[in-house]
């Protein structure tokens, strides 16, 4: 077996282990403390162009308990997709990614009142879906009629295909990286080949003036032993 049976192997494999482990993810939770200034806490995905998106937040706590928690969805392109204020509970946002790029999901805990509590925060539960994880399978087996093996196998087959195209994103961007790289080292080699032939004959320019210059003076200024020489 060869190097590329071998690598085509691995890849394989790695694959199917990353979409084993997929469905047993869980979603980051963490407490947000009430604060009376703006203090946001962001996470941050990266998309590519087209790509469906769902963000569900749950979070604890109600309305009207002293604590107003605000959520505010943006990219990288200054776009914004969600602002839902006064979170409680669970709450869902969906976009299409304009382009390849990162987008942020903050979220900030305005202390109103504090009700007798010392130290009030929300707990908050975030999940986000992208690409064929976002997708409402359910719903597509209901109206597709397909078994639920069917189902799964459907689902990996388009996370293998994201999985594919963020593979030649990549080999795409390495490649220009590195045209850029090399047509740096070609514009460094011919920068130094210049400068080193400026400074070349910047020093020729030197000796052959130097050498004019101490002609020059020693035919209108004789030096005193020749003088001498002559008197005798």
């Amino acid at each position: 077996m060869g190097p590329s049976s071998t690598l085509s192997l691995k890849t394989i494999l790695g694959l199917l282990s990353l979409l084993f482990v997929l469905p047993f993810t869980s979603a980051l939770k963490f407490d947000l403390p009430a604060t009376t200034h703006k203090t946001e806490r962001c996470i941050r995905n990266f998309v590519s162009n087209g790509q469906l998106v769902v963000v569900t937040a749950i979070v604890s706590g109600q309305r009207g308990d002293g604590q107003v928690v605000n959520m505010v969805i943006k990219d990288a392109l200054g776009n914004e997709h969600g602002r839902p204020r006064d979170i409680a509970g669970e709450t869902r946002q969906t976009f299409m990614a304009p382009a390849d790029t990162a987008f942020d999901v903050c979220f900030e805990n305005k202390l109103v009142s504090r009700q007798g509590i010392q130290n009030p925060s929300r707990h908050v539960e975030l999940d986000v879906d992208i690409g064929a994880d976002a997708r409402d399978w359910s719903s597509i087996q209901a109206q597709e009629k397909l078994k639920p093996v069917e189902t799964d196998l459907r689902r990996m087959e388009e996370l293998v295909a994201e999985i594919v195209n963020e593979m030649e994103y990549l080999r795409a961007r390495e490649q220009k990286l590195r045209d850029t790289n090399e047509s740096t080292n070609e514009r460094v080699k011919w920068f130094a080949v210049g400068t080193m032939g400026m400074l070349v004959g910047l020093g020729v320019w030197q000796v052959i003036y130097l050498r004019a210059y101490f002609r020059y003076a020693a035919s209108f200024y004789p030096s005193p032993f020749s003088s001498a020489l002559h008197s005798v």
